[in-house]
């Protein structure tokens, strides 16, 4: 048994002695990425605001910001794993970086919806070539047997920034104008350039595979196709609009193309022979479920605390640190509770606690005590680190260190679809629900902004202050709908963490494979190849 040794030496002792400096400069480079949304979120009621405070968007429009940037991101991080392992991982992550930082400045002198959106697609192309380089040399700097603690560390890093972006935005918005909740990336950006430049050092594949162009495309049309179909079917509030049908149907249609493609090609962006393996395809589909249930559920936090609970900006990013908090907290130690436990029982546990904790929005009301919101946030963010650190661990080590680069952009890509999904279904099954609960109470209205007022809860209640007083019933109506809507939604995302919580426990494995048992990882590869 001398054959585990030579793993444990791949690491030069230059680079081990400076692991830990460069893991914070990663994770100061994964805090822009991260921030940008959770700042966003923060932001979303002040950009749906009218000018001059805002921009007027309308709730499509919102999720089409949030989304355009995901889009991009999920699409292309295929291509940017391969690009990091062929080109190697510092040199796209510096270039993902500085233009991240042009597309933030871009976007924080947006002067439509229309620009915001193209400008956050800019942005998620930058980022695209960040988050995977960031975990892939991760995973070149740590030796096997520290790569759990520095992934959870890593994870805790995103925990750290949900709890930074949302008070950074609220104490922006504050005292500036909207535009900088993006332009406060811009000097991240230099900062985290300047120390990768110095600290990090490079790595790449050295079998890389050929670029795909054909996959990139199809991957990143279907997604496109798919995600805005489910978004027009909430905006209409009518699944069966043939628009939203071909849509959707034409998006199913191409991702079938995409993996037909990818199987019969030699030099596929995603090797499919990867899925085989049943506890990669499971920790997968779980930070995919994950995502799609929490990012569609904080798209509507922020509008139950700010236009139902009247709490500005900074106070909804204070009110979101229980759930940052937890997350910083119990990210780096969910190891812990691996080792003792095994992988299949903390991550069934920790996707079962958030399923609860998304039902429990289901419960609240327009005068549930605040500390009630802040103990379910902070027990989502528990339940979310216990899933985070052991999937991503699995996924990580289940590929070889060659292979960094593709088992992060995979990892990434869909949690990110799962996110955007999640935006999009769950955004549209509450734009539904609200236009349903409201509707009668705008016959009352012009016809001509019957319509548009039933949009969101933002677009009635800035038509009932016109109204003045005469608004106050149909401002009372608008909470009472949106209320039933969150509820409906809360469920709903409940639905899909508790889908996850049965794959994980029928899938993943009950212990960590031990670091000896390298040749399980080769055989699969040599399998991919």
């Amino acid at each position: 048994m001398t054959s585990p040794a030579a793993p444990a030496r791949r690491v030069p002792e230059a680079v081990h002695r400076r692991r830990w400096a460069i893991l914070g400069v990663l994770m100061l480079s994964l805090l822009i990425v991260v921030l940008d949304n959770s700042i966003l979120n923060v932001a979303i009621k002040t950009i749906s605001t009218p000018a001059p405070t805002g921009l007027g968007a309308t709730q499509s429009e919102l999720e089409w910001a949030i989304n355009a940037y995901t889009l991009v991101f999920a699409g292309l991080l295929f291509t940017a794993g391969l690009l990091g392992d062929r080109l190697g991982r510092k040199k796209v992550l510096v270039g993902g970086l500085v233009v991240f930082g042009l597309g933030s400045a871009l976007a924080a002198f947006s002067g439509s919806p229309g620009e915001l959106i193209g400008f956050r697609a800019v942005m998620g192309l930058g980022a695209a070539f960040v988050m995977p380089a960031t975990l892939a040399v991760l995973m070149n700097v740590f030796e096997r047997d520290e790569q759990p603690k520095a992934i959870g560390i890593w994870a805790g890093g995103v925990g750290l920034a949900i709890a930074i972006g949302p008070i950074t935005g609220g104490l922006l918005l504050d005292h500036f104008w909207w535009g900088s909740v993006f332009l406060i990336n811009v000097p991240i950006v230099v900062l985290a350039v300047a120390l990768m430049l110095w600290l990090v050092p490079d790595s790449r594949d050295p079998k890389p595979g050929r670029i795909d162009p054909v996959g990139v495309v199809l991957s990143v049309a279907g997604l496109v196709l798919l995600v805005y179909g489910i978004i027009k079917g909430g905006q209409l509030a009518d699944f069966t609009d043939p628009t939203v049908l071909a849509a959707i149907g034409g998006g199913l249609a191409v991702l079938a193309a995409f993996v037909v493609v990818e199987k019969r090609s030699d030099h596929p962006s995603i090797d499919m022979a990867y899925f085989r393996n049943r506890v990669f395809s499971a920790a997968i589909v779980a930070i995919a479920l994950v995502f799609f249930a929490l990012m569609g559920v904080t798209f509507f936090a922020v509008f139950y605390t700010q236009s139902v609970r009247g709490y500005s900006p900074l106070e909804t990013g204070l009110l979101m640190l229980p759930l940052a908090a937890a997350q910083m907290i119990f990210a780096p130690r969910a190891r812990l509770l691996v080792d003792r436990f095994g992988n299949k029982a903390t991550t069934t546990a920790g996707l079962v606690v958030l399923a609860a904790m998304l039902a429990a929005f289901a419960t609240l009301d327009g005068d549930t005590p605040i500390w009630v919101l802040e103990v379910v946030f902070f027990l989502m963010g528990a339940g979310m680190a216990h899933v985070m650190t052991p999937v991503s661990v699995v996924i990580m080590q289940a590929l070889p260190r060659e292979k960094a680069g593709s088992a992060s952009a995979l990892s990434n890509t869909f949690r990110q679809v799962g996110g955007a999904l999640g935006i999009a279904v769950l955004g549209s099954v509450l734009s539904t629900a609200y236009r349903n609960g409201i509707e009668d109470k705008l016959g009352l209205l012009p016809p001509g902004v019957r319509h548009a007022a039933g949009e969101s809860i933002e677009a009635t209640l800035a038509v009932a202050d016109r109204l003045g007083a005469r608004g106050e019933p149909l401002a009372a109506a608008a909470d009472d709908a949106f209320l039933h809507a969150m509820h409906v939604t809360a469920l709903w995302g409940a639905g899909v963490a508790m889908v996850g919580a049965v794959v994980v426990a029928v899938f993943l494995p009950g212990r960590t494979p031990a670091p000896e048992d390298d040749h399980e990882e080769q055989e699969m590869v040599s399998a991919a190849d």
